[in-house]
């Protein structure tokens, strides 16, 4: 299983994830992404380690995929997220081919895994157009990473003011439209 979790900024993304982890009855292990690089960072660090109960909790800011392959049957890994995952990434100097790649391998493990997932991240292509080149690359890729996640996803979810809608594959959508179509 599978679960990949989007949506906006404060939207209760991260809410959804632990609370999917506490109604799990394996071992849960949580793997954070935040680099902790300013005070306002670190108490959005410590306010969300106080939110989780005692897991075992990984900080990795880049390097998940080892992390990620050591899940076991019964477990549930939750990472949170992959929107600062990949600006890790960028600011490291990784390419965008490099994420595409690592973002492929993150997907097929989830799906093929003995363990289950739950992977959050943002929806950033909503809100204002970017005014920085860098802005825009950044938007475009975290898009392009979504996208590969949720087609490998069990089940992708959007989160929008606490409330969450179950998003379709585009096969999904063709075929309810074209059923639709026949029978007006």
């Amino acid at each position: 299983m599978f679960f990949l979790i989007t949506g906006g900024a404060r939207s209760g993304k991260s809410t959804l994830a632990v609370n999917i982890g506490r109604s799990h009855l394996g071992k849960v292990i949580f793997i954070a992404t935040a680099p902790n690089l300013d005070d306002d960072m670190s108490e959005r660090i410590k306010r969300h380690q106080l939110e989780r109960p005692e897991w075992e909790t990984i900080e990795e800011e880049c390097e998940i995929l080892s992390h990620l392959k050591r899940g076991k049957s019964g477990d549930l890994l939750i990472v949170d997220c992959i929107t600062l995952w990949v600006s890790n990434l960028l600011f490291h100097g990784k390419t965008e081919k490099e994420i595409i790649d690592a973002a492929i391998e993150i997907g097929q493990v989830a799906r093929t895994s003995p363990c289950a997932f739950v992977m959050v991240t943002n929806e950033v292509g909503m809100g204002i157009h970017p005014e920085t080149d860098l802005g825009r690359e950044y938007r475009d890729l975290l898009g392009k990473v979504n996208q590969i996640l949720v087609k490998e996803s069990t089940k992708a979810l959007f989160v929008i003011s606490g409330r969450v809608m179950n998003l379709q594959n585009f096969s999904d959508i063709d075929d309810f439209t074209f059923q639709q179509g026949i029978s007006s």
